[in-house]
């Protein structure tokens, strides 16, 4: 992937927690401290979202990931997988979610997420009355404002990341 802003320097600090966390310093924080404000506000609410505890991890990852797919984000992608494997989380159904229609390997609740994470991604969004009240049912009102909410984080992320 080739960046539209150069990478930044990031301060040595900052570079080493990321070594820590992601093995490497992410591309697009790199790119994005050009504006250090922006990226601390960005990295402090991604870290407080993934404090949510409400919703499955892979649920919430696979979610993630079916925003990527459809936004193109490969970055976002590769990182989500690679959170996946460190989460402990089934490789294999995080290597189908771009693909997820044609995969028999998820349950019913996680085709429900994948298509309401793409409902969402959609422009104008295409959520159902229909798919809202079966991942209500499942998750509850705390676990779909969760989801929600994540997803749309989701697509912030991916889209940033994507369009720099």
């Amino acid at each position: 992937m080739t960046t539209r802003v150069p990478p930044a320097e990031l301060p040595d600090e900052l570079r080493e927690t990321l070594v820590q966390q992601y093995g490497t310093v992410p591309e697009p924080v790199a790119v994005s401290w050009h504006n250090p404000e922006v990226t601390t506000s960005t990295l402090e609410f991604g870290g407080k979202v993934n404090a949510w505890k409400e919703v499955d991890e892979s649920l919430k990852t696979f979610a993630h990931m079916a925003v990527a797919a459809q936004v193109g984000c490969s970055w976002c992608l590769d990182i989500n997988y690679f959170m996946a494997q460190n989460q402990n989380l089934d490789l294999t159904k995080a290597s189908q979610v771009p693909r997820w229609r044609q995969s028999d390997v998820f349950t019913p609740l996680e085709r429900d997420v994948l298509a309401y994470a793409e409902a969402m991604t959609n422009t104008p969004p295409t959520v159902t009355d229909e798919l809202s009240a079966r991942l209500l049912e499942a998750l509850g009102p705390a676990g779909l404002i969760e989801l929600t909410s994540f997803i749309a984080f989701a697509n912030f992320a991916t889209r940033n990341n994507n369009a720099l």
